[in-house]
């Protein structure tokens, strides 16, 4: 197999784990990602579906990538802009529908397997270098193109201010302020702090030697 062909594999394979494992975030309903927290907050204050919020959020998104380092911008940009907010509708009504009563032991489960996979598959997806969604690549231009600081930790600042913003667009939206805890809670607190630094750990530890051994192979 070709070094492109598996580098294409590596960038759909990472998208669709990333997908699934925002929907088990919806589940555990112990607080989603930092920028899913950003698009609930969204999702309140503008009516329409979510999937095409999400479309519509990411090509705003894409313009400060198209400005500033269109390196970021491939394949997976693009998988990530018009296919992720809808599998993430689809695998989040069919864990709802297997688990319609979750205990807070499924819950938790649901969390700790989509954390794990959500950063394994964003290192797959940023590793394989065909591009990366239009939110990772603002921690990457901030870290690697002007150089403010190591992506791990641009990354903690980028999750921290999505985490505000999208409390504050839910309360702008006439959101109850007691169901904040559903999209914003201690899963999402423990993601923007060690997605960062989980995602590094992976590129290092799993998705780069994967790709190396790729290239290798087909060398």
């Amino acid at each position: 197999m070709q070094e492109r062909t598996r580098r294409i594999l590596m960038s759909v394979l990472g998208v669709v784990v990333c997908a699934v494992s925002v929907g088990a975030f919806k589940l555990a309903a112990l607080g989603v990602d930092p920028f899913q927290s950003f698009m609930s907050g969204m999702d309140q204050l503008i009516p329409i579906p979510f999937g095409t919020l999400y479309v519509i959020v990411n090509v705003a998104l894409l313009a400060f990538s198209l400005i500033f380092d269109r390196h970021y911008i491939g394949i997976a940009t693009f998988i990530n802009l018009f296919l992720l907010g809808f599998v993430v509708e689809f695998s989040y009504a069919t864990l709802l529908a297997l688990f319609p009563e979750a205990d807070i032991v499924t819950r938790g489960i649901s969390f700790v397997l989509g954390f794990v996979f959500l950063c394994l598959g964003s290192s797959f997806y940023i590793t394989a270098d065909m591009g990366v969604s239009t939110y990772d690549a603002i921690a990457l231009i901030l870290a690697n193109r002007w150089k403010l600081g190591k992506f791990k930790y641009i990354r903690i600042i980028t999750d921290s201010v999505c985490i505000i913003l999208g409390i504050g667009c839910f309360l702008l939206g006439g959101g109850d302020p007691g169901q904040i805890v559903t999209f914003v809670g201690l899963g999402t607190i423990l993601t923007a702090f060690f997605m960062g630094p989980l995602i590094d750990l992976f590129n290092r530890k799993i998705a780069q030697p994967v790709r190396n051994g790729a290239m290798n192979k087909a060398a």
